[in-house]
């Protein structure tokens, strides 16, 4: 714990601590050179101990400081002092969504359509910048009083998906919004943030999370199989069209959510439209992984009301057969007539209804079908196609089968609908763009994660290999301009960064230098000097430091230590006996030497 007044890199003084977590502490400080107050986050625990997660989370903090939107918190400055690492954020009056939870319960349906309106828009813009959150949930957003919303923990959420955490509190503070992909041991994408919007939106409309279990694995697990709960059952008053943004977002197929961050925003933007207000519950149009398909059903509120009115008629019939038969005949006589004839009008309703509900149908799947597999299996069941198909892109269908209809597959129509098929035109081609120069681990990510692509990674030899060219592609494979096809392979060739080492504390021999210089093609000058301190026929000095980067066809000159010439060699068996020189005489010695 740091304390108030101590300065961090002699620039951030703290003023308080405002929150402590399982990765980081953070604290009020004030940049004493940019006069403004800032949030200070320093990691801790084995976090700052574990060197692959530092550089890891260096790294990505760095990718992440160069998102500037006003709903994500600016990051100003990443680094270390004294074993500490930190980042120097924007610092932001207000409280975390998860203390608004705490604190209000639910909220309304408007104000969580513009909160979320908002983390579309900033999570949007970090994945147009090829920048994946992967740890959204409500500790990590930050809310104003006057209702302006931040994401925050960008760096910190990258690398630590990355070192794959296993303390408690990071765990079970995640597991709540984990994606099932991601529980399923597989890496996150841009729809792995949309899942997690999606349970945090239905945290902020019902005041409670979906999955809740007694460990992380009990919660992750529930995660992958069981289905989002009715929100409308913790409040009947959400409307149908909120319900289907979130059954979209929580989908446990990926293929059935948005397609990106920015077509969930349009959604919430058009959400609480009158045009809106009655529209059918969604239906996936792929399997929910071993899960029923979400069907489009009307509310079971209707068929219970109709049974309760024919139970209140049986009672009735009941008591009025009850006191016929201690009416006159004529009276039963027209009792029964009037039954007779509720009866006659019950059954010609039976028939109406039965009839209509013999006029409707339910749109089968036939994705994945060529056109005229398609129009066949619709027109088994009553329904007209439309002469013209609508062309669409699609990773998964193969070019000229369908990859979807309208109305969408599991609605219920009635007989005679025109539907229409969507074509699958197949994968959009990609065009690679020009990475030589670039930091190979940046594109790697932008390649993978959000192209699509599989990515191969060479290393080669080069003769001006220098230090600021360390994971700089030097080529790639194919060339900037060739389009391919999601899945393919992209080659990167990076240097092949080799370190001179310590030879002078490793007491290397000159067949030791040599053969090291021809292994790195080096130009290899040796000399030698006497020493009385080294070891005749090691290494004593190297021009070039240990450390540093080899490159082929350069100079090296080493010095081979020798025993001085007016002194006995005590290694000599006809020397035996004879002292070293003594401490004051080595004294004597180097001082002439260095003189």
């Amino acid at each position: 714990m740091m304390i108030k007044g101590q300065k961090i890199n002699d620039r951030y003084q703290i003023i308080k601590t405002i929150g402590e977590g399982g990765m980081a502490n953070v604290y009020l400080a004030y940049d004493t050179i940019l006069d403004r107050n800032v949030a200070l986050k320093v990691l801790r625990g084995d976090l700052a101990n574990d060197e692959k997660f530092v550089r890891r989370f260096q790294r990505e903090a760095l990718s992440a400081s160069s998102l500037s939107h006003p709903n994500i918190v600016e990051m100003y400055d990443v680094g270390e002092d004294d074993g500490q690492y930190y980042i120097v954020m924007e610092y932001v009056e207000g409280k975390t969504l998860k203390q608004l939870i705490k604190k209000r319960g639910a909220l309304t349906v408007s104000e969580v359509v513009d909160i979320m309106l908002q983390l579309t828009d900033g999570l949007a813009h970090a994945h147009e910048s090829y920048i994946i959150h992967r740890d959204i949930k409500p500790q990590n957003i930050l809310i104003m009083e006057n209702g302006l919303v931040k994401i925050t923990d960008f760096g910190i959420a990258m690398a630590m998906n990355a070192a794959q955490l296993t303390q408690t509190n990071s765990v079970m503070g995640s597991v709540h919004y984990l994606p099932p992909e991601q529980a399923n041991g597989k890496g996150a994408t841009v729809k792995s943030d949309i899942y997690s919007l999606g349970i945090l939106m239905y945290e902020l409309l019902t005041g409670t999370i979906p999955f809740k279990g007694e460990n992380a694995v009990e919660i992750a697990l529930k995660q992958m199989k069981e289905p989002l709960p009715d929100v409308t059952i913790e409040n009947p008053d959400i409307p149908q069209s909120i319900e289907n943004i979130l059954l979209r977002a929580t989908a446990k197929n990926p293929k059935n959510r948005y397609k990106n961050v920015r077509e969930m925003y349009d959604d919430l933007k058009t959400s609480l439209d009158e045009l809106r207000k009655n529209e059918k519950r969604i239906v996936y149009q792929y399997p929910e992984n071993d899960l029923d398909q979400t069907l489009v059903m009307e509310k079971v509120e209707e068929a219970k009301k109709q049974d309760d009115k024919s139970k209140e008629v049986a009672v009735k019939i009941e008591d009025n057969e009850t006191k016929t038969e201690k009416k006159k005949n004529k009276v039963a006589i027209i009792i029964a007539s009037i039954i007779a004839g509720l009866l006659i009008i019950g059954a010609g309703a039976i028939l109406i209804v039965s009839n209509i509900n013999n006029k409707e149908v339910k749109i089968p799947d036939v994705s994945d079908l060529t056109i005229v597999e398609a129009e066949e299996e619709l027109k088994k069941i009553g329904l007209e196609v439309a002469l013209e198909t609508e062309k669409i892109e699609s990773d998964d269908i193969e070019v000229g089968k369908v990859v979807k209809t309208s109305p969408a597959i599991g609605r219920t129509v009635k007989k005679g609908t025109k539907i229409t098929l969507y074509e699958s035109t197949g994968q959009e081609d990609i065009e690679l763009e020009d990475y030589v120069g670039e930091n190979y681990l940046e594109v790697k990510v932008k390649l993978e994660d959000v192209l699509g692509l599989k990515v191969l990674v060479e290393k080669r030899n080069i003769s001006d290999l220098t230090e600021d060219k360390e994971n700089i592609i030097l080529e790639q494979n194919p060339k900037a301009g060739s389009k391919v096809s999601k899945g393919s392979t992209v080659t990167l060739y990076i240097p092949n960064m080799n370190y001179y080492p310590d030879m002078v504390a490793e007491q290397w021999t000159e067949d030791d230098v040599r053969s090291f210089a021809a292994k790195y093609n080096l130009n290899l000058e040796v000399s030698q000097q006497e020493s009385t301190t080294a070891t005749p026929g090691t290494v004593i000095y190297q021009s070039r430091k240990s450390g540093s980067v080899i490159s082929e066809n350069v100079t090296f000159s080493v010095i081979i230590a020798k025993a001085p010439e007016d002194l006995p060699n005590p290694s000599d068996p006809e020397n035996e006996g004879i002292q070293s020189p003594t401490d004051d005489e080595e004294t004597t010695e180097n001082s002439k030497e260095e003189s």
